[in-house]
């Protein structure tokens, strides 16, 4: 059963890469595995779709995201996990609303907003700012419940141990708990990042009017529409191009993934 469903999700992804690895003069029907390697696709694809400033835009704001929600997230998800204070039942609720609220309620709203942004004036539309800051708070809903949970599974006699030998709040987090918790904020780092790296709506809604703004899946899908009825190989070999990086980071980091996993960080 385990083999079946392997199979059945490994399937379409091997078969976009074989196609990608075919000549443009292959008919391809189905899955074929390829006579003979050929890579031009892929250095095609690359300079016909301009990818290089999509990877650009998609790392920066991937980067950003995934750093400022792992800060934001390890604070506050502490705080809650490992502390009690007037409104805590209230405000972590209200929190949780980040995850639970449909954002793609909120991409219109965000588009007047950013358009001029109350009290600033501001207007962020087409700039990095308009994917990084709606993320960054989508993210740290997330990171809240998830590093919330692993604090929560810290034995108390380990924060009380520290208490007792003068640490502060801030060294409590830092010198005892920060460490053992790493497995669980490279698990949650790599989640936020591959969500962040696939994000499409926003970027087609908030960006898509600077092409030195637009992100890899963005132009991906310009191309796709662009090339797939004279060329189906670039558009596959894109796809996989656009892919890789979540690919890379989970093979990097795929050990302190599984760590972060079995470690408890979601059991309450």
């Amino acid at each position: 059963m385990l083999g079946t469903f392997t199979l059945l999700a490994v399937y379409p992804v091997l078969s976009i890469l074989f196609l990608a690895l075919h000549r443009k003069t292959d008919l391809v029907t189905g899955f074929a595995l390829p006579t003979r390697l050929d890579l031009s696709s892929f250095e095609a694809a690359w300079t016909e779709g301009n990818f290089a400033t999509g990877f650009k835009s998609s790392f920066i704001v991937a980067a950003a995201v995934t750093a400022a929600s792992a800060v934001l997230s390890i604070g506050t998800g502490y705080a809650f996990g490992t502390m009690r204070f007037a409104g805590d039942r209230i405000v972590f609720p209200i929190i949780l609303l980040g995850i639970i609220f449909p954002y793609e309620a909120t991409v219109i709203p965000l588009y007047y907003d950013f358009q001029d942004v109350p009290l600033l004036h501001w207007n962020l539309l087409n700039t990095y700012w308009a994917l990084i800051l709606p993320q960054i708070g989508q993210s740290v809903a997330f990171g809240t419940f998830w590093m919330r949970a692993f604090f929560r599974s810290t034995p108390r006699s380990l924060i009380e141990a520290a208490r007792i030998d003068g640490a502060t709040s801030f060294g409590v987090l830092w010198r005892v708990l920060l460490p053992q918790a790493m497995p669980a904020v490279l698990t949650m780092s790599v989640l936020v990042f591959t969500y962040t790296w696939n994000e499409f709506l926003l970027a087609l809604v908030l960006v898509s009017g600077s092409e030195s703004h637009q992100t890899a899946p963005l132009g991906l899908s310009f191309f796709a529409g662009a090339a797939r009825a004279s060329d189906p190989t670039k558009v596959a070999a894109a796809a996989v191009l656009v892919a890789l990086p979540i690919v890379l980071v989970y093979l990097f980091l795929q050990r302190h993934f599984v760590r972060g996993m079995l470690a408890g960080a979601i059991k309450e």
